[in-house]
């Protein structure tokens, strides 16, 4: 079967010792592991007044950046999986984990979404 690990993260080096962390732990299993690609980072940007009454000119600017990368995951033993599920990632990192394809029935679209 084939899975997609998608991590989210608004912390690039969380995020990067997140995919090391995952990616040397696959690597030690029976599973086939493509590598770790990584994602554009979406950049949400507010403005906002500094003052309440007046003085429109005076503003702050903030952004939050979120961060994802993915690897792909082939493998035939539930062993692996069940040693995916139970590896603790760094707390601020969202994990997901999607369904590609499986080894008797052919493509599917991604049609199971487990969030870790």
């Amino acid at each position: 079967m084939k899975f997609r690990i998608l991590l989210r993260s608004f912390d690039n080096e969380l995020m990067a010792t997140a995919s090391k962390q995952l990616r040397t732990t696959l690597v030690n299993t029976d599973c086939k592991v493509t590598g770790t690609i990584a994602l554009p980072t979406r950049i949400k940007r507010f403005c906002v007044l500094r003052s309440p009454h007046i003085d429109k000119d005076s503003r702050e600017h903030f952004e939050i950046r979120l961060y994802k990368r993915f690897l792909d995951l082939e493998t035939n033993s539930p062993a692996s999986l069940d040693l995916l599920l139970k590896t603790e990632l760094p707390s601020g990192v969202f994990c997901s984990l999607k369904v590609i394809e499986t080894i008797g029935k052919g493509k599917l679209e991604q049609e199971e979404e487990i969030n870790v």
